[in-house]
Parts: structure tokens; sequence; C-alpha cells
């Protein structure tokens, strides 16, 4: 069944005041989380996980995509679609949540910024400037997920394309580089250097994790490394945590095989915010290097 959406005054102020924080977080802010499934697989289990999320997390992000166009296999899962993905993630935001999804296409930024807070592009797409161009146009956040072929330092160009429209709400999403075949790293320093362009900046701890094609028509994954690539993220100090997760990795319909099981998310989350604390601590009383800033000249 649907969560119920907040019902005070008061914990509506709190949402808004950690959306502020989530948009334009300062140095000195918590983690925030991304967590969800990879794709939609029904109304009914979107809405069970979002819950579950809630009770673990609080105040975090939802995602989910209505469709996986990058998908190995011709036969593989891509989701329920459009037009009832994004009636069901619509069910979401009227409940009370924050909502992230991926859009493929120029033509679908429109349509999933009515129902999405956040726009995601996909790491292959990273480069399509009309794709980013248009999601930039809509004001919403536009998460750009660093493809596997991409430097750190390259990315910049990317998020310049989403700032050329004026919008300066922008997330840069670290998920690895290809290590020869079949085979992602994640090279901490990149993170870093990412950080230097003002915008905040994600570790995506699951899709890091994945092996590309590596099981043939689809993807395998390597997740026991989940955990200690989310705590050394923490400790280069990014923004955010973005966290694929699943009751039953096993039955996923979508990269199950890289997805943290859900009753390890709590333990996970509790480390890797002391980890961000103490080093968002450390840092305490410094300012964003100099640069665009997220948020500005944004509506």
């Amino acid at each position: 069944m649907p969560c119920s959406a907040p019902s005070s005054a008061r914990r509506w102020r709190s949402a808004r005041r950690g959306w502020k924080r989530l948009t334009n977080p300062p140095r000195s802010s918590p983690l925030f989380l991304i967590a969800g499934p990879c794709v939609i697989e029904s109304g009914e289990h979107v809405h069970f996980l979002a819950a579950r999320l809630r009770e673990i997390a609080g105040d975090f992000v939802f995602k989910a995509s209505f469709d996986k166009a990058n998908r190995s296999s011709i036969s593989a899962y891509r989701g329920p679609g459009i037009k009832e993905g994004l009636r069901i993630l619509g069910e979401l935001k009227a409940a009370g949540y924050r909502i992230l999804t991926d859009i493929h296409e120029p033509a679908q930024a429109g349509p999933a910024s009515e129902v999405c807070d956040v726009l995601q592009i996909p790491a292959f797409l990273c480069r399509q400037t009309d794709l980013l161009v248009e999601a930039g146009r809509t004001g919403r956040i536009v998460n750009i997920k660093k493809g596997q072929f991409v430097s750190p330092y390259d990315i910049r160009h990317a998020a310049e394309k989403v700032a050329s429209t004026g919008n300066s709400r922008i997330w840069l999403t670290e998920r690895g580089t290809m290590f020869g075949y079949n085979n992602l790293v994640v090279d901490m320093r990149g993170l870093a250097i990412m950080k230097e362009f003002g915008w905040p900046v994600v570790f995506d701890a699951t899709h890091s994790v994945q092996l590309p094609g590596a099981a043939g028509a689809g993807s395998g994954g390597a997740p026991q490394f989940i955990e200690p690539l989310a705590s050394a993220a923490a400790a280069v100090g990014v923004d955010g945590l973005f966290v694929e997760v699943h009751e039953e990795p096993s039955r996923a319909l979508s990269d199950g095989a890289n997805a943290l099981q859900l009753d390890r998310l709590a333990p996970l989350w509790r480390r890797v915010r002391a980890i961000g604390a103490l080093v968002k601590e450390q840092h305490a009383g410094g300012g964003r290097p100099a640069g665009p800033r997220p948020g500005d000249g944004a509506a």
C-alpha cells in the first residue's frame, strides 16, 4: 500500500530544509542518500521499498528507472515504460518522497520533470549534448553519471552543457572506470578532482562493483566490495551516496548481481555517515572551491 504523506507542518518545514541542503549542500552538511531499485518492477514493489528505505534513512532521494534502454540483451526486462512508470513514481511523489529517474532521450526530459525532482543522465549518454541541454532547461537537478570511458577532468564539460542553460543544479556521480574487459575500478582521486569543480559529488557504490557483460547476456557483479568502496568514498568527502537495493537481489529484474541486499543498508549507512561526518568535521570552516555553485541561477 502507498505510504501516507507527511501530515504535520513541522515535518514539511523539515523536509524543505533538507531539500535545500541536497540542492546546495554546504561543506559541513552530512551525506545524503539516493537509493532504490534499478528498475520499477511493479507499483507494489516500489511502494514497499520506498517505505523500508524511509524507515532506514529518513530523508533520502528515491531512485528507480521507468525504462532501462541500455540493457545488454534484447530479451532483458526494461521496465513499465514512461507513461506507467511516471504514474507509479507520481504516487510516491504525492506521498512525500523525492524522486530521481533517468532519461535517455531529450523528449523524455519534460514529462519526467513534471514528476521527478532529479533527472539522471546515464553514464553511456553523458556526452550527449541535446540530452544534457534539455535536462538543464527543465530547471530540475541534473545528476550526471560519469561515463566509464570518461576521465574525472572531462566530465566537467558535460556539466557545463547543463549549466549553459542557466541551471547550475548539477550533481556529478562516479560509477567506476573500465579496466580491460568486463571489469571496473574506482580511482578515488577522481572524486577529489570532481569536487574541485564546485558541484556536489556522489559516489555510486553499486554500479562501481558491476562486471559489465560478465554474465554473457547480462552483467555480473562483486557486491562484497560495496561497503569498503562506499567507506573509502566517504573518507574522500563525497556529498552523497547512491545505492541500488533489493530485498532479494537474486530475483531482481535488473542489475541484481551488483545490488545491495536491503537488510545491509542500515549498517552501511550508519558506517558511511559516521566516516563522512568525521571528515567534514575536520574540514569545518572551509568553503567550497571557487566556481559555479549548485542552485545558483536556477528556479
